[in-house]
């Protein structure tokens, strides 16, 4: 359930466009009608229409997701803070400007600030945030936790110039097809391959009474 909520934000934004993509006129209608008063000129093109619904909706999802987390007295992790942030500001720009780049540049932002927070906080601060997120699960020697903490590093920058490359490379459906199942999929992908490399390293406590002379 965790991890749907964590990614509903993506499936809402794609949903939104497959569907804006096959009614693109009343897309455009609906998108001038209601929402002309947040975008320059008041007017909406058919081929503007799915990602700028698509933008709304992913804005408002996170918003929400938000709400939802402080209404329950819960802690917003500061990730889903700065995904607020930038999907706000780097969505508002595409809303306002009719101009798809800014939202498509989103999830590389992201992914670098992730990347540079994970390299900076060891860096500067001999703090591994890995550790600090998940430590209190895994018993590990503090070297593969050094390794583990470059490897994200390592994954969210290259998954940023992926997701440029995809943006720049091939059509705005295209993108959006990757961004769910392309970026999340990679995602799932390098967090199980980390599970097996950890499998190796974990150290295991002795079980009780191992050891004892037997009488």
């Amino acid at each position: 359930m965790k991890l749907l909520f964590d990614f509903l934000p993506i499936i809402l934004f794609f949903a939104t466009f497959k569907v804006a993509q096959g009614h693109q006129e009343w897309a455009a209608r609906f998108a001038s009608e209601h929402l002309g008063f947040i975008v320059n000129g008041g007017v909406v093109g058919p081929s503007e229409a799915p990602v700028l619904l698509a933008t709304v909706v992913v804005i408002l999802a996170t918003l929400a997701q938000v709400g939802w987390i402080l209404a329950r007295g819960r802690k917003v992790d500061t990730m889903l803070w700065v995904s607020l942030a930038l999907v706000t500001v780097f969505g508002g720009a595409t809303i306002w400007f009719h101009n798809e780049t800014f939202i498509k540049w989103k999830p590389s932002v992201l992914y670098w600030v992730m990347g540079l927070s994970f390299w900076l906080s060891q860096l500067l601060f001999r703090k591994n945030l890995l550790r600090t997120l998940i430590g209190e699960q895994l018993a590990l020697p503090a070297g593969v936790w050094q390794r583990l903490n470059f490897m994200w590093v390592a994954f969210f920058a290259f998954m940023g110039l992926l997701n440029l490359y995809v943006a720049y490379s091939f059509s705005t459906e295209t993108w959006v097809s990757f961004k769910l199942f392309g970026g999340v999929g990679l995602m799932l992908a390098f967090t199980v391959a980390q599970g097996f490399y950890i499998s190796r390293h974990l150290e295991h406590e002795p079980e009780a009474g191992a050891g004892e002379t037997p009488h």
